[in-house]
């Protein structure tokens, strides 16, 4: 039994490849747990996600008090984002125990943690005005400008980042496990589908599949050389890429899973964690400004290195 058990783990996994050592140590195991229970319970991914969104958004709005003697009220949005992540673990680990994998929940696990860091950027933004920091004391409020300006370069970095973080890790997993195992998209075929859809047919339907649409466009318009390598691997072997090419990517691409991983949320929230509780959280959205998009933007010039080599590599 605890064999059979420790085997249902393991499959609700995504890929050791792709895993955080954070992750892996607290939140896919609260996440298995979680999924285990609502799937007792007949709770769809889905809904699961969108408690996550509703968990997380509460827990940034709380990181807005930055009076002394409701100051505990950090703490108290910290355990609820740790929650909605141990949410977020658990839609996936659900969807692949149960088999109920559906684009609408690929667009709504993307969009929680946009929905969870725009309450937490919003909260911080009016903190400094409000309250100040231990740090600048009152100087946001004297020069709003700065804050809202650091607050949204912030925001569009994290959109950028996850959403690229999201691409190559998906790129990654279709070598690793095939085109069943990614939820690897193009914009062609969405392109295709988008437009044979009628907003009669069903107005939300059309809109998600239409933000969708730009999301993968974003993440395509990034990543050139990846895109003229999954041009030629579709012309040359169409899904059946050969196992040796399969292994010879993985082994390139397997350095940057890392950084992905880096990109997606527990560094950044640990910085935010950290920095709401000193009373500087400012200093989290120049951590992603500077530090985060340093990183993302090596990573794209490594992986499109990467893509040029393989494409060499098939071309030889």
């Amino acid at each position: 039994m605890k064999q059979s058990l420790k085997d249902e783990y393991r499959s609700s996994l995504k890929s050791m490849d792709t895993e955080e050592h954070i992750d892996l140590w607290f939140y896919r195991p609260l996440g298995f747990l979680w999924a285990k229970f609502f799937a007792w319970l007949g709770v769809t991914p889905n809904w699961v996600t969108i408690a996550s969104i509703f968990l997380g958004v509460a827990g940034g709005i709380l990181f807005y008090f930055g009076q002394p003697e409701l100051r505990w009220l950090n703490y108290v949005g910290i355990l609820l984002i740790i929650w909605a992540n141990s949410y977020d673990s658990a839609d996936g680990q659900l969807a692949r125990m149960t088999q109920q994998y559906s684009r609408l929940g690929r667009i709504l696990d993307g969009l929680s943690g946009d929905f969870w860091f725009a309450a937490i950027s919003f909260a911080i933004v009016f903190r400094e005005l409000h309250f100040g920091d231990a740090l600048l004391g009152d100087f946001f409020s004297h020069h709003a400008w700065m804050i809202w300006t650091l607050g949204i370069l912030s925001g569009l970095s994290h959109a950028k980042q996850a959403a690229s973080a999201d691409y190559y890790r998906q790129f990654h997993l279709y070598f690793l496990k095939g085109k069943e195992g990614s939820e690897l998209d193009s914009t062609e075929p969405l392109r295709r589908a988008y437009k044979q859809m009628k907003w009669s047919d069903g107005f939300w339907k059309k809109l998600t599949a239409g933000g969708y649409l730009a999301y993968t466009a974003q993440q395509e318009q990034i990543t050139p050389a990846m895109q003229r390598l999954r041009k030629a691997l579709k012309e040359k072997y169409g899904d059946d890429v050969p196992q040796e090419f399969r292994d010879y990517f993985r082994a390139q691409s397997l350095p940057l899973m890392k950084y992905t991983n880096m990109l997606s949320f527990n560094t950044r929230t640990i910085v935010i964690f950290i920095t709401v509780a000193m009373n500087v959280p400012w200093i989290s959205f120049a951590f992603e400004v500077v530090v985060l998009n340093l990183m993302l933007v090596y990573m794209v010039l490594r992986h499109e290195h990467i893509c040029r080599k393989a494409l060499k590599k098939l071309n030889a």
